[in-house]
This record gives structure tokens, C-alpha cells and sequence, in this order.
């Protein structure tokens, strides 16, 4: 049985939201007259990642093509912005989320999209989103310049979003990867305290790196990806609805199933 946890951080996109198909199609709209196309294996590692870093590391993986990363980001943000006011949530995200919110539970969102893009993608959706309140960290927040700009799979956003919730997880360690010895004892039993829902492989790692407990909730696309990666997440989900909450020391759904 794994340790009971005490705080819960959820990433965003492709978890909570369905973006990732919008992500997909916006990008082999923008390839096609290219000739080209984002396969599952390119995507798996570009999920996750800062704006810029993942169209750097797409168009890496597409060599050749006459398309600066720029030109990539200005089409792409034109066309995700027509879609971002239309994403629904995923199955399970509602019940979990105020089951959390109602049992005060403490909650935050990590996430490496912007911050204007997470305003368009959850405006319509705060009866949900409307509950984290101001514990939501976003990919371009003042902490990234704070801890040295690095997105997923660095452990740097959850770090940051359980000290948003006032716990003393320390700082990252001095290789900046894995936290080293000054972590004290008590810092690294707080981060085990921490449960991170992740649907993409960089943030299993990310979360693992944080010391947290991790369970992962991948598009099925993705268990065809080869991963070679020491990280692994502690719990694999169909979705956010398979979830069993006193599993990991958490109050129990009602046995009405509790909201929807």
C-alpha cells in the first residue's frame, strides 16, 4: 500500500481537459502541406513541455522543414486560440475535484501551458476550475526566471505548487534534476505526502523527480511508446473515474458516487 498523501497536484492539459486531440490537430493542419505529420512517439516527448521547447523538439524531430519555430507558434496559437473556449473535461475530472475541494483536501494545478492559455481553455469551465482559486501555476509564471526556466520533465512546477500550498518541500537540489543532500529528512517525507495525476510521460518523471507519488492517467496512444526512462508512475489509469481515493488515504467517494 502506498503511503497516505495529504495534498494532491494535478497537471492540466489532457488530464483534466481534452486538449491534447485539439494540440494533435492543430499541428498536423499546420504539417500537412508540408507533407508531413506528429506521430504518437514525437508527441510523447514534447507533452508536458513549455511552449517553445515543444515546438523546438517537434520541429527537431522533422527535419527539413522550411518552417522556423516562430512561424510554427504563430499559426498554431491562431487556430488553438478558435478551439481552447470549446474543450470539455475528461471523464472522472468533475467527481474527483470537488470531492477533494468538499473534504478540504489540499489541491493545485501545475501545468506548463501559459497563462493566457489556460484562461481561454478553463473560462467556461469554472463550476470545476473555479475551485483551485489561486493555486494554479502556470509554464510562464515568475517562477520559471526563479528556478532557472526549466518545464517538465524537471521537478521545478511541482515543487513550486506544493509550496503554493504552504508545504516545506525544500528547494531543488544542486543538480537541478534530482534534489540532492540538502533536502533535509523532513522535507522529502513532506513530498512524499504529495499524490500528481499526470497523463504525459515528461511529467511522470517530473513528479517522480519531486519525490512524489504519481499516478498516471495516459491517452492509450501513448502505451505504444517506448519508454526507457528510470521514473515510473506508481498507479496507471484509464481515467481519472477508476481512481479509488482511499486507496491513498483519502476520504472515500460517498457510496451514492458522490458528485458527477
Amino acid at each position: 500500500m502506498p503511503s497516505p498523501v495529504s495534498y494532491v497536484l494535478f497537471d492540466m492539459d489532457g488530464l483534466m481537459i481534452d486538449s491534447e486531440q485539439v494540440y494533435t490537430d492543430v499541428t498536423n493542419e499546420i504539417l500537412k502541406p508540408y507533407g508531413a505529420e506528429m506521430t504518437w512517439a514525437i508527441k510523447a516527448g514534447l507533452m508536458g513541455k513549455p511552449e517553445r521547447a515543444a515546438a523546438e523538439h517537434l520541429l527537431a524531430s522533422l527535419p527539413g522543414l522550411p518552417l522556423s519555430t516562430d512561424e510554427y507558434i504563430r499559426q498554431r496559437t491562431i487556430l488553438q486560440d478558435l478551439r481552447w473556449p470549446h474543450v470539455r473535461l475528461l471523464p472522472g475530472v468533475e467527481r474527483l475535484v470537488r470531492h477533494l475541494h468538499t473534504h478540504g483536501v489540499p489541491t493545485a494545478i501545475a501545468t506548463g501551458s501559459q497563462r493566457r492559455n489556460f484562461v481561454l481553455k478553463t473560462g467556461h469551465l469554472q463550476d470545476v476550475f473555479g475551485l483551485f482559486g489561486r493555486r494554479v501555476v502556470c509554464g510562464d509564471d515568475a517562477w520559471i526566471a526563479r528556478e532557472g526556466g526549466r518545464g517538465k520533465p524537471a521537478p521545478d512546477v511541482f515543487l513550486v505548487a506544493a509550496r503554493a500550498l504552504g508545504r516545506s518541500v525544500g528547494e531543488k537540489g544542486p543538480d537541478g534534476e534530482r534534489e540532492g543532500g540538502e533536502v533535509g529528512v523532513e522535507e522529502r517525507a513532506e513530498r512524499a505526502r504529495g499524490l500528481v495525476f499526470e497523463d504525459a510521460l515528461p511529467g511522470v518523471r517530473a513528479g517522480k523527480r519531486a519525490g512524489m507519488n504519481v499516478i498516471w492517467v495516459p491517452d492509450p496512444n501513448l502505451l505504444g511508446v517506448e519508454d526507457t526512462n528510470a521514473e515510473k508512475a506508481d498507479e496507471v489509469l484509464r481515467s481519472l473515474a477508476e481512481f479509488v481515493p482511499e486507496e491513498w488515504g483519502l476520504p472515500p467517494y460517498d457510496s451514492d458516487g458522490g458528485a458527477p
